[in-house]
């Protein structure tokens, strides 16, 4: 059951240090937001019985807020927050975890953090940026945008490793569901498909003969191990019922769909010479939600496109999570609507990378009400159609330059480097999280003398 914490000290005890400042000054901003803690709290009693009595209290939607806040900003584990709130009088002071209970464990944490919804993050960030102590830091009138690639957890996928990995979950499922139901109609071929992988992997260059039959042998055992999967499926529905075999056929039902495309695009790709578009590619098993992003024909990143939008205070206005790989040129006026629909009110001056560059985006963001549109790269337009003035577009392409050191910020303080949650819903939250973490600490520090 949630309930709130024992009586904290009347004097929080900050200690003179920069970051104790920092904290100090987050926490001050806090307290003049509570609608912010009201909508975390409503996510975790979501799951939560009525008028349960029992049990360990939990932590707060407040606790839980700053919990959230503490974890991106340092980019601890949970065991180490965990450490830091048991250890650390400042910590406690900031997260409002009473000296006289027990602090949360690292499980505790981790189940508590996870349930916070990415749409209720994205929500406090809206209501946090257009509050009026945002406001009077930033107008949002002059508005810089620009686009990033944010990782996912997974390793660099090649179409062997890809299938290892499938023969490799699917025998693992197979042994669960032997000790779970007697399932035994099933080959082991974990061993063989490991050899011929590594065999792929230190296969010459010029041995394309031997590198085909490798191939052609791991997709017959994973094949063979796909149909055991399918087979253990029909025997656990005539098995008695339990969690355990639920959740084992919950698992075998989501991955085979998963090994069954990948065996598809590897068949394509190795057996029959086929070039596969990245939109019909698997790049992992565990994160099958990641996009294939070839960023300006320089690299290859794996993870997800996010949009950005900043102001001269470097606040974040706005952070859109699209799926795919969209063009930057195919987000400039949503990007703008967006802005205007947050707040009441287009931006007197936009200014973009070269890729958001177009004579219809233009003509669109005018229509719109922006009064100066700066591309950095002019793209065939003319400066006196996008601004008032030569010294004007210099001045907005100066100004747009100043959003690499927001990204760069949030990459290398907030965790956007690499999204470490796992999950299509890890990673939303993950990244509004980050995003929510540097609006607080910009917004507290403007407070500060």
């Amino acid at each position: 059951m949630r309930q709130s914490s024992s009586q904290l000290p009347l004097t929080a005890p900050w200690i003179a240090h920069a970051h104790a400042a920092d904290l100090a000054a987050m926490s001050a901003l806090l307290d003049t937001q509570p609608a912010l803690s009201t909508r975390v709290q409503q996510d975790l009693e979501a799951g939560c019985r009525k008028n349960a009595g029992t049990g360990r209290p939990g932590l707060t939607g407040e606790q839980t807020l700053r919990c959230l806040l503490v974890r991106q900003l340092t980019g601890w584990t949970y065991a180490e927050l965990a450490f830091h709130l048991m250890d650390s009088a400042t910590y406690r002071a900031f997260c409002r975890i009473s000296a006289l209970v027990p602090t949360p464990s690292k499980s505790a944490l981790a189940a508590t953090l996870r349930r916070v919804r990415p749409q209720t993050l994205a929500a406090l960030n809206d209501q946090l940026v257009t509050s009026a102590a945002a406001r009077a830091v930033e107008p949002a009138r002059t508005v810089r945008m620009d686009a990033t690639v944010v990782p996912t957890p997974i390793h660099p996928p090649t179409d062997s490793s890809l299938l290892w990995d499938a023969v490799r979950v699917l025998d693992r499922l197979l042994r669960r569901a032997q000790r779970l139901s007697g399932f035994t109609a099933y080959h082991r071929h974990v061993k063989r498909a490991k050899r011929r992988v590594l065999e792929i992997a230190n296969c010459a260059p010029q041995a394309t003969t031997r590198r085909q039959q490798c191939y052609r042998d791991v997709l017959q055992y994973t094949e063979a191990t796909t149909t055991y999967a399918a087979c253990a499926i029909a025997h656990l529905d005539t098995h008695p019922t339990t969690p355990a075999c639920d959740r084992l056929r919950v698992a075998l039902q989501t991955v085979l769909p998963h090994v069954a495309q990948v065996i598809d695009q590897t068949t394509r790709r190795i057996v029959h010479g086929e070039a596969v578009p990245a939109t019909e590619k698997l790049v992992s098993l565990f994160e099958a939600h990641t996009d294939v992003i070839v960023k300006d024909r320089r690299a290859t990143y794996y993870g997800h496109k996010i949009f950005l939008s900043t102001g001269p205070s470097g606040l974040i206005l706005d952070c859109a999570i699209p799926q795919g790989n969209p063009a930057d040129v195919t987000w400039a006026v949503p990007l703008v609507r967006r802005h205007t629909r947050r707040f009441g009110t287009a931006p007197r001056q936009v200014s973009m990378d070269g890729g958001f560059a177009s004579r219809d985006n233009l003509a669109d963001l005018k229509a719109a009400g922006v009064t100066d549109v700066c591309f950095a790269k002019k793209r065939g337009l003319a400066v006196p159609d996008m601004t008032r003035s030569q010294w004007v577009y210099d001045k907005l392409r100066r100004f747009r330059a100043g959003i690499e050191a927001g990204i760069s910020l949030l990459k290398r303080v907030f965790g956007l480097a690499r999204c470490v949650w796992k999950g299509a819903e890890g990673f939303l939250a993950y990244v509004r999280t980050a995003v929510l973490a540097a609006n607080v600490l910009l917004l507290a520090r403007a407070t500060l003398p």
